[in-house]
Order: structure tokens, then sequence, then C-alpha cells
């Protein structure tokens, strides 16, 4: 097969790789093999996710966005981030753009390396969902703020077994039969937050997850733990994401996700990666 034209990125720890395909050169019956391929660590490029720019009709552009697994999933606030950058780069859109994703329109603005992204409004929140809790969960919630997330509230994050509690989770018959993202949250402040997540489709913890930040920072301000917006939310790999949202009776509204990104290299695939 041809070489493949691609940069990789990374959004606040999650890295993708990112593809032009407006012109299809890749086949959309070939898009879910080269994603599970070319995102293998030490055998080919490795990323949490692809991202493939497609040409939309409504909007500047739009996407198609593939976890590690070959998955195709409806959103990825990091991943968001990252195409909107990437878009701005290559000269497809101005700093200011909205592009075509599963979840909806999603509008973005970008500031050198720092992109703040308008994402879906959030949906299904719910408090105090019926999951067993081993004892060490402080409260257990779930809302949707693109794709399913679950926010368990612990005391001490840095021990907490994320990968064996994250996993059972995000198989828990509950959330059959797509599963659902876990994250685990630490409040540290009146607008602060510590989370580690395990993401769904990747099957591991991540260094960090947008829809996942968000999906904490509003579940703590539907429990009254935060009080201000802002809410600063410090992942994994050590960087904050800022979740910008207004509270409206039970529905938060105009929630964004701000962060810093990062071009890692631009290069070709070969065939042999995949």
């Amino acid at each position: 097969m041809e070489t493949i034209e691609f940069w990789k990125m990374s959004g606040s720890g999650n890295d993708f790789i990112l593809i032009d395909n407006r012109e299809g050169q890749v086949r959309d019956e070939d898009m879910a093999r080269i994603v599970e391929r070319a995102c293998r660590r030490r055998e080919s490029v490795g990323a949490d996710g692809v991202i493939f720019v497609v040409k939309s009709r409504k909007y500047d552009f739009g996407w198609r966005f593939f976890n590690a697994d070959g998955g195709e999933v409806e959103m990825c606030g990091n991943g968001g981030r990252c195409v909107s950058r990437f878009a701005y780069l290559k000269g497809i859109t101005g700093p200011r753009m909205t592009f075509e994703t599963m979840a909806g329109p999603v509008s973005a603005q970008v500031n050198d390396r720092i992109v703040r992204v308008l994402m879906p409004r959030p949906s299904g929140l719910s408090l105090n969902i019926d999951l067993k809790n081993p004892g060490n969960w402080k409260s257990v919630d779930f809302i949707n703020t693109g794709v399913p997330h679950v926010v368990v509230q612990v005391e001490d994050l840095e021990k907490h077994p994320v990968f064996e509690q994250g996993r059972a989770i995000r198989y828990d018959q509950y959330f059959s039969p797509g599963g659902t993202n876990a994250n685990f949250m630490k409040v540290t402040g009146p607008d602060s937050l510590e989370i580690r997540t395990y993401e769904r489709g990747v099957e591991d913890e991540t260094l960090a997850c947008g829809t996942g930040s968000i999906a904490c920072a509003l579940v703590a301000s539907a429990r009254g733990l935060i009080k201000i917006s802002p809410v600063r939310v410090k992942t994994r790999s050590g960087e904050e994401l800022g979740i910008h949202f207004r509270k409206k009776g039970d529905s938060f509204e105009q929630v964004e996700l701000e962060g810093n990104t990062a071009v890692i290299y631009t290069a070709r695939l070969n065939g042999e990666a995949l």
C-alpha cells in the first residue's frame, strides 16, 4: 500500500494520530484495521486513538474518531482540541471553527498551543447509581459528556487500583452492551480536582481524558463539592485542563474544555507498520 501522511499530537497526555482524509485516500472499510494496527505501541506508531479529518457539507470539516481498539466513538475532548489545532495549522480553517462529530457540531478556538472547545450538551446525569461499592468509594455517579462516564469519588487517588476497578466498571452489566469509561476523582479545592481515568476502547488507564475531566467537574458541581467555574482538573500526566460551564438547575450548558496541545512529529506511515 502507499504510505500515509500523518501527524502525531498530544492533548495534555492523550496522544493521537491525525490524518487529513478529505480526499478519501483511506477507504472507510479500511479505517478500523489501520487504527488497530497503527495504535500498537512498540510495534507501530502507538496512540490512544486515530482522527480522520473528512469533508463536511455543513461545517468547516468533519471528523471520524476511533479508539485504539478500532472502535469508532462519538466524541473525545482532547482529540477535539488536537484536531482543531491540526485543522488550523494545515490551513483547513481559521482559528475559530465548527466541526462535525457523531455527537453533534463542536466549536473551537485556537490560541497558539491552547485550544478551547465548546462541547455537546451533557446528558443522563444520575447520582448514586446502583453499582456494588467495594468499600473504598465515597460516591459513584454517571453522566454522558459525549460518551458515557462513571465518576467515583475516592480518598487516596494515588494508591487507588484504577486499572482493576476501572476495568470492572467498564464491563459491568449495568452498562451493557456498550460499556462505559471510569473516572476516579479527588476534590482538592473549591475549584480544583485530581482525576485518573480508565478509558473504554484503550482498555487501560490513560494520562488524560477530556470528556472524563468534564464529567468529574460536572458531577462535583452537582454534588456541591465545587463552587466555581472554571474548574481546574489535574490529569495523570500532571497537566491541568480547564472546564468552563454554566449550571442551570439540575443541568449544565455552555460546557467548554480548555488546555494545551503539542505537535509531536509529522511523518509517513509505511505499510510495514500495519
